[in-house]
């Protein structure tokens, strides 16, 4: 229960955040890279904070954790979690933010990085992967389709000038 409620809590948390991130992207007075620049270095403090915390008072991680881990899980760490997802994802996904709508940019990025996380659990690491597992991957994929996707009628608001665009218009 803890672990689905830390996720919720990510989750919205995410939510709020990147909706001032568009909002601000948006504005033009600073682009993509100075926002994820921004981004980093106020969440670094609180991450180094937190993370002495966990080293020295709830001591529930070892401080000296570098000098017994595998060349691998250093590649993982460096090159799968901070540039590719990151640095590369977060670059992606801001640059899309910058010149997209929040309601069609977030569900996309956000729905593809679960389902692509169940298909490699199960190719890569030899998950389970069970009937209700692919039928739940197939159903938020397609549920992203109806809300993002073009057309008459769709939930993506096709057409319509964003509302930020409305109000910047001289009279």
């Amino acid at each position: 229960m803890q672990a689905i409620f830390l996720a919720v809590l990510a989750g919205l948390c995410w939510g709020v955040g990147e909706l001032f991130t568009m909002s601000v992207l948006h504005s033009k007075e600073v682009g993509p890279i100075t926002a994820i620049v921004v981004r980093s270095t106020v969440a670094l403090p609180v991450l180094w904070i937190a993370w002495w915390i966990t080293v020295s008072v709830l001591k529930t991680e070892r401080a000296d954790w570098y000098r017994e881990v595998s060349t691998g899980t250093i590649l993982k760490l460096t090159l799968g979690s901070g540039l590719i997802a990151g640095a590369a994802a977060m670059i992606c996904f801001y640059a899309a933010l910058s010149v997209g709508e929040i309601s069609r940019i977030k569900p996309i990025a956000f729905t593809l990085a679960p389902a692509t996380a169940v298909l490699l659990g199960w190719l890569v690491l030899g998950e389970s992967m069970t009937p209700r597992k692919m039928i739940a991957v197939a159903m938020i994929l397609a549920g992203v389709v109806l809300l993002t996707g073009s057309g008459k009628g769709s939930a993506s608001g096709a057409g319509q000038p964003a509302a930020d665009d409305v109000a910047a218009r001289p009279e």
